[in-house]
């Protein structure tokens, strides 16, 4: 089982100094497997196709991922804008598709209502991949109506995979039947395991199989206890989850719940802090120190 460890930035400052491209490049020395910009559209964090392709541009060999929103783009256009990015970065291109966050300004942001996206998830990923397959496509639906659209270029990588995330039961039914992985957040190494074999089955029910080097898990650590603010809105986002289960607490917490997830079959993994820590260079280098020679 291969080890990956990739760092998701979020930040909210000094993207124009300089300090973006030197964070890339440091993971880049650092040995870190890759770089991850979500999409988040009313928080103040890069839009992550520009961010990636900049940092693509900038540094030949760091992997570039994104946790993206699906609902609410048009998929001619995405499947293209995402087909040039691996096309440019000669395949590095990592990329899990979401729903978006459940709470407002964001619901509002993406312009499809939030009963609305799990419909769309369900239309747009089968879609993707007919798309990037090279083959004049047809599509009259919710996300668009056009006829015989031959996509290109089409992607280095061949298939471009794509992961989901998400816990309710219905999120991993579809990553079974429609996706090539899972990266879930918020969550403990017994939920993502129970998970797993729901994915497992629906996939196998659809007559697929999902790797098993394709699990994975994004995961948010604190540099010090959560405050009791800090609590609540963790705990709102997954309501019954103690938010000291699913964010680790320092470097040394970070690795013991890596370890914990790597126990049950998870092997990829996103980490980031919960806040923008004071100095990224610092950061980098004790994570890099604390959790790296987990990397196989």
């Amino acid at each position: 089982m291969k080890v990956r460890i990739g760092i998701g930035l979020v930040v909210a400052s000094g993207y124009g100094d300089g300090s973006f491209t030197g964070m890339v490049d440091h993971l880049d020395e650092l040995g870190f497997d890759s770089v991850w910009l979500p999409e988040v559209l009313t928080a103040p964090t890069l839009d992550p196709l520009v961010g990636l392709a900049f940092a693509a541009a900038h540094n030949p060999r760091l992997k570039l991922g994104t946790t993206m929103l699906l609902p609410g783009r048009n998929p001619v256009r995405l499947a293209k804008e995402l087909a040039s990015l691996d096309v440019l970065s000669a395949g590095r291109l990592l990329c899990t598709f979401v729903p978006g966050l459940p709470r407002q300004p964001e619901v509002g942001a993406t312009g499809v209502a939030a009963a609305d996206r799990a419909a769309a998830m369900d239309e747009m990923l089968p879609l993707l991949r007919e798309l990037w397959s090279g083959r004049a496509v047809t599509h009259h639906g919710r996300s668009g109506h056009f006829d015989e659209v031959t996509l290109s270029p089409l992607p280095v990588q061949k298939p471009l995979e794509f992961w989901t995330g998400g816990m309710v039961p219905a999120a991993l039914r579809r990553c079974g039947r429609l996706a090539d992985g899972w990266l879930p957040s918020a969550c403990t190494p017994d939920e993502a395991a129970a998970g797993r074999v729901v994915i497992e089955e629906a996939a196998a029910e659809a007559g697929r199989v999902i790797s098993p080097e394709h699990f994975g898990v994004s995961l948010a650590y604190a540099s010090g206890p959560l405050s009791p603010a800090t609590a609540r809105a963790l705990g709102s986002a997954r309501r019954g989850v103690d938010p000291a289960r699913v964010v680790p607490v320092g470097i040394d917490g970070l690795r013991a719940m890596l370890e914990e997830f790597l126990s049950v079959g998870f092997s990829k993994f996103v980490v980031r802090p919960l806040a923008e820590p004071g100095s990224w260079r610092s950061e980098l280098e004790s994570l890099a120190t604390g959790v790296l020679d987990l990397q196989t």
